[in-house]
């Protein structure tokens, strides 16, 4: 099996419980490495392309999904990391559980942690893991530059910046 890449998302919810370190710990079952990790202040035009698929596919619950991972129910925070490592992405989704956390194993990330929110119809399941190779990559491209990473996964072309950086003062 070759190696694989995985984006993992702790959603708003699962920071507002402070679930990172059983979700953290959980993941170290599956032995992989994590080769970038940042917390990340969800802007909409990041969910909107993030969920793009959703978009199309349940556009019913694409609005609450937007607002869910951009905090508007807990905190506009998420944990991003990148998981790198032979079949990662099966072993990750193994113990992440069904994304509708009533369906997930009860000892999954989703079965003990996820709930269905009745009021906004949306499913807290306080986690996200990338479901195939093509959406890892696009998911990890659009959530991580090339300099956040620990190692180089994908191509990259050297670019001359020229927009305003910050810097501490």
């Amino acid at each position: 099996m070759a190696v694989q890449q995985c984006l993992v998302l702790i959603k708003p919810d699962g920071l507002v419980k402070s679930l990172t370190g059983n979700i953290i710990s959980a993941l170290s079952e599956t032995k992989l490495k994590i080769v970038g990790a940042k917390i990340v202040s969800v802007k909409r035009e990041l969910a909107e392309v993030h969920y793009s698929d959703l978009k199309k596919q349940k556009p019913q619950v694409f609005e609450s999904v937007l607002k869910y991972i951009q905090g508007d129910f807990h905190t506009n925070r998420v944990l991003a990391l990148v998981y790198q490592g032979e079949n990662a992405i099966k072993k990750i989704r193994e113990i992440a559980g069904s994304t509708n956390p009533e369906d997930a194993d009860p000892t999954s990330i989703r079965g003990k942690y996820g709930r269905i929110n009745s009021k906004t119809g949306v499913f807290e399941n306080v986690i996200h893991a990338s479901d195939s190779e093509d959406n890892a990559k696009r998911e990890i491209q659009l959530w991580f530059s090339p300099e956040e990473l620990t190692e180089t996964i994908y191509p990259i072309k050297k670019q001359e910046k020229t927009q305003e950086v910050r810097i501490w003062a």
